[in-house]
């Protein structure tokens, strides 16, 4: 089983790496696969289905998959150059991606939020059609988003177990699909688990190119938080939210310092830093999947306390706690889920604060089972969380959740150093646990916004 860490670790667009990041690259694929076709379309629809459709409007999936058509992907989107083309597509009633004709698409007619029929292979469903001059479909594809921006077709998604199991499967040197394997491969060759991601993520590119990206990674990250702590105001999408992280930013620097603070104001600093990360996600700004764009503020919040906040803390162990965080977020995809739309908000946040936790642990000097415990631990400890959005928005209760899930991943992380790494639930109970409840959880509670604070809590 080999999940890269930039498949982890994915840089795009909020407010939702399953909403607006999917969608897009579905669009962008789907023009991919229509330039292979032998014939010339005429024209475009999409039909949007399950969380897609319940929560698509406040998740600006319509607009997302509308910048897909039309040929924009998350991770260089230009937020000026896609408001032009968004406006010039609604008055145009067309499309003019790269390498196709201009092709027919009215969203107010040829883009169906579709409430009625879900799709067959996760809740995250979307159907692309090609048109001739008639208006008869003459090529469509199925797309699932299933989380943290991973986009399968229909056909992909019946394959994916399959191919876990092929002998065709790409040859890594420590091919641990679960965390029992992951701790023996570990023991037996005496590596740290960050050690033995890099060494998979070496098959598939060079040293420069991981130490380059993972650079890249956590710029973004900063880059995304520091925006978020020094710029005030509402939210977009009609809660009337305010930025808070800016003013509780200013308030903990004016506190700096005094002897009479208490020691819990440092999770003050934690949730302003997740919370800064995640206003900017609500934003539509650029972020980093971590593993989603709902949960991007725990693992970047977790690096900043601790390079800001633990002494002895360098960035030199930065590539170590984002291989450690990715090795832990590949076992949780892999065997359950990251999707809140599939798995609740405990796939989500749950799933943040179990990587953090482990590369927090790793880089404070934990073993690998000091590492599995703490990521256990966070985990455990999300378990059964629902997603519930208000309005369908990524806002309430979302951006205080990443706040609560960092400070609960360094507790974890701290707890596990305080042990020796033996403990009584293993990881992989808990990340079955999460797969079963998961399963059994109302949809109510998976991104619908049928339940919950959705529904309990005054829209506008």
């Amino acid at each position: 089983m080999f999940l890269s860490v930039f498949d982890m670790f994915k840089i795009g667009v909020g407010p939702s790496s399953s909403h607006t990041m999917g969608p897009m690259v579905a669009g962008a694929r789907f023009l991919q696969s229509l330039r292979a076709q032998p014939f010339q379309a005429h024209g475009l629809r999409a039909s949007l289905h399950g969380s897609l459709a319940f929560t698509g409007k406040g998740h600006a999936t319509d607009r997302a998959t509308i910048l897909g058509l039309a040929g924009f992907v998350p991770e260089t989107m230009d937020a000026e150059a896609a408001e032009a083309a968004l406006a010039r597509i609604r008055e145009t009633r067309q499309v003019t991606p790269e390498g196709l004709q201009p092709l027919q698409f009215d969203p107010e007619t040829d883009l169906r939020f579709d409430f009625d029929h879900a799709l067959p292979g996760h809740a995250n469903g979307m159907t692309l059609s090609a048109t001739d001059a008639q208006g008869d479909v003459i090529f469509h594809q199925i797309y699932y988003s299933v989380g943290g921006g991973f986009v399968l077709t229909d056909q992909e998604l019946a394959r994916q177990g399959d191919e876990s199991r092929s002998d065709d499967a790409p040859k890594v040197p420590f091919p641990f699909a679960s965390a029992a394997e992951m701790l023996e491969m570990a023991e037996g060759s005496g590596r740290t688990i960050a050690q033995m991601k890099r060494a998979n993520e070496l098959v598939h590119r060079s040293d420069a190119q991981i130490r380059d990206g993972l650079a890249r990674i956590w710029q973004v990250m900063r880059d995304c938080m520091d925006r978020g702590l020094t710029t005030p105001g509402v939210l977009p999408g009609g809660l009337k939210v305010r930025r808070r992280a800016h003013a509780i930013h200013q308030q903990l620097l004016a506190e700096r310092g005094m002897n009479l603070t208490a020691p819990h104001v440092i999770n003050d600093w934690m949730s302003t830093y997740a919370m800064a990360v995640n206003e900017e996600n609500a934003a539509g700004g650029q972020v980093v999947t971590a593993p989603t764009n709902g949960a991007a503020g725990v693992v970047p919040a977790v690096i900043r306390y601790w390079l800001d906040h633990v002494p002895g803390a360098g960035e030199s162990q930065l590539p170590e706690f984002l291989l450690t965080a990715a090795a832990i977020g590949g076992l949780i995809k892999h065997n359950a889920s990251i999707s809140g739309a599939e798995c609740g908000c405990q796939a989500e946040v749950g799933s943040a604060s179990a990587m953090a936790a482990a590369g927090l642990c790793a880089v404070m000097g934990g073993t690998p089972q000091q590492v599995e415990n703490a990521a256990e631990i966070a985990l455990e400890h999300h378990l059964g969380m629902t997603c519930d959005p208000v309005k369908g928005l990524v806002q309430v209760p979302c951006i205080e959740r990443n706040g609560l899930g960092a400070i609960k991943a360094v507790s974890a992380a701290s707890l596990a150093l305080r042990g020796d790494g033996q403990h009584f639930v293993p990881l992989d109970a808990a990340i079955e646990t999460m797969r079963q409840t998961g399963r059994d959880m109302s949809d109510k509670y998976k991104e619908t916004s049928l339940g919950g604070l959705a529904v309990n809590v005054p829209n506008c």
